[in-house]
């Protein structure tokens, strides 16, 4: 079918082009056939006489015109009552203008054909790409922005809002950063942003039949983040997904694959949307626990290893560049850095976590000049101040991203955006998380640490970073580097042409999800049944429910999880 489709679109394409070519062609040869004639043919008395419609304009006693010059605006100003003996014009050249009229008749002829060519080429791209996206009431979005000073009772959440939601621009103060392309960006606002960049999305339709997903511009992490501070109950924490809920199945289509084919972004970590409890002190809302959201893909910044329907993607990190060029140049900057320190950590002790290793990072890393640490604490947080965290991810060579309150931080994108290796002490903090983003082999990009080690065994971690072979570092580095398109949201004023950033690369996952699953209702099939959803993050990385060295990291954090 498509290559039929491509057959007619190319003969109709080459067929205009044959006319225009073969009727411009046998215009201009008669039209230089006519001027090649003997002299009196082809002559033309250039004498030319003006009526004194300007008192400025004089006729010259050679014959010659004379043209006035308007002072103002420079243009020449010349009568428009020209006489010319009409029998002194050659043959052809009085049916020049007509010949003109017929080429904007035939150009107007084809123009339909033109048009259904411009259109086959747009379903050539687009086809298997296509996005519907719900018209969804302002109530679901727009609200939650106009309304921002409800979003948060700790800072300003409208100052985040700025710039379609990258926030304001921060300049390029001590040469940090770069001229254009940098911003304060909240690490919870992927719900604006990513909507916006879908409004310039190049394969928007608005026929759902041919749509290879469609996106439901609910902004469920705003929608939560009113209610994660104050005291609130649960009526209003659930009212806005409840409603959300009950808008989709009343269009027709969510019949077509009972939500399947929908995906969301809800920019924060999975748990604000698995409220366990019922008790007005619970926090979070029941968002993925929902029927209707169970069939949905939804993605966040952080999902469950222990459910099979959130799919994480990059927090939005403080990089949104505008073309290929700002991408590259930053890409060879972090290239010829010298980095002073071997390791570096940015972040606090959780004393409140029993299995927080982070106290024991940060002694290693104060008891040893090779490690830089950048302290964030609630007086003079410096963490709070985007330019000496970057200048810190910057200045080394590993950055160590343990667990905090959950499995994830943005730091790990921020150290790879100042290419830095990223160490991990649990594969949940990366590796099971961002599989469309981050390489499967993850020792190309990554270190991995075992926290039990650290915490119980006292494992040194700088004696492991110094037998990483300095080959192998720079190896690692480089895959760091170029993985920073990847995991960067680009301005969406703009977009990127020729890269694929982490908004292209999270639609091609979700359009081959919902491709698979498309195939296995036309096929019977349901893989959802072939694994227990516990092991979900064993599955989707691994394709397997079998026993694995990693077993240990999801158990302890899941009966944690379960008990919160």
């Amino acid at each position: 079918m498509n290559h039929t489709t491509v057959t007619r679109c190319r003969n109709n394409f080459w067929l205009i082009v044959f006319t225009l070519f073969i009727f411009w062609y046998a215009l201009l040869y008669v039209y230089d056939w006519s001027a090649g004639g003997d002299e009196s043919s082809k002559y033309v008395d250039h004498s030319v006489s003006f009526a004194a419609s300007d008192p400025d304009q004089t006729q010259t006693s050679d014959g010659h015109a004379d043209f006035h010059v308007n002072e103002t605006t420079g243009s020449k100003n010349v009568s428009n009552d020209l006489t010319v003996e009409k029998s002194e014009i050659g043959p052809y050249d009085e049916n020049w203008f007509e010949d003109v009229e017929n080429v904007k008749l035939l150009e107007k002829d084809l123009e339909p054909l033109m048009r259904e060519a411009d259109a086959n080429k747009h379903d050539l791209f687009c086809s298997g790409r296509y996005i519907y996206v719900h018209d969804l009431p302002s109530r679901f979005n727009k609200n939650y922005i106009k309304q921002c000073n409800a979003l948060s009772s700790w800072d300003d959440p409208c100052y985040y809002n700025a710039n379609m939601g990258l926030g304001p621009e921060l300049g390029n103060p001590q040469r940090v950063f770069m001229p254009t392309a940098w911003f304060a960006t909240s690490e919870f606002s992927l719900d604006y942003i990513f909507h916006n960049r879908m409004k310039q999305y190049d394969c928007l339709t608005n026929d759902s039949s041919k749509a290879a997903a469609v996106f439901v511009p609910y902004y469920a992490g705003l929608d939560i983040a009113r209610y994660l501070g104050d005291y609130h109950n649960n009526s209003e924490r659930d009212a806005d997904s409840l409603a959300v809920a009950d808008w989709l199945r009343s269009h027709p289509e969510w019949e077509v694959m009972d939500g399947r084919d929908h995906f969301l972004v809800a920019g924060r970590i999975t748990w604000d949307f698995r409220r366990k409890g019922d008790a007005d002190w619970d926090t979070g809302n029941k968002l993925m626990l929902l029927p209707e959201f169970k069939n949905t893909t939804v993605l966040t910044v952080e999902s469950s290893p222990w459910n099979k329907n959130d799919f994480a993607i990059p927090y939005p990190t403080i990089f949104h560049p505008s073309n290929e060029e700002e991408v590259n140049t930053w890409q060879n900057r972090m290239r010829r850095l010298r980095r002073r320190f071997l390791f570096s950590f940015v972040g606090s002790a959780k004393p409140q976590r029993v299995d927080s290793i982070r106290g024991e990072i940060i002694h290693q890393c104060t008891s040893t000049k090779r490690c830089r640490f950048l302290e964030c604490r609630n007086k003079d947080d410096k963490c709070q101040n985007p330019i000496h965290v970057i200048k810190t991810l910057q200045s080394s060579i590993f950055c160590l991203q343990p667990p905090g309150d959950s499995f994830t931080r943005r730091s790990t994108f921020d150290s790879i955006l100042a290419g830095c290796i990223p160490v991990f002490f649990s594969p949940g903090s990366a590796y099971v998380q961002y599989l469309w983003h981050l390489p499967t082999d993850f020792a190309k990009y990554s270190v991995l640490i075992s926290g039990f080690d650290v915490k119980i065994k006292k494992l040194g971690i700088e004696g492991v970073l110094s037998r990483i072979p300095r080959r192998k570092v720079s190896e690692m580095r480089e895959e760091v580097i170029r993985l920073i398109p990847r995991v960067i949201y680009a301005d969406p004023r703009s977009g990127l042409t020729g890269i694929e950033d982490a908004f292209d690369v999270t639609l091609r996952g979700v359009i081959d999800r919902v491709e698979t699953l498309r195939r296995e209702i036309r096929e019977g099939k349901n893989s959802s049944l072939v694994f227990n959803e516990e092991n979900s993050w064993k599955y989707y990385m691994f394709g397997t429910e079998r026993r694995h060295r990693w077993d240990h990291f999801f158990t302890t954090r899941r009966d944690d999880k379960m008990n919160n």
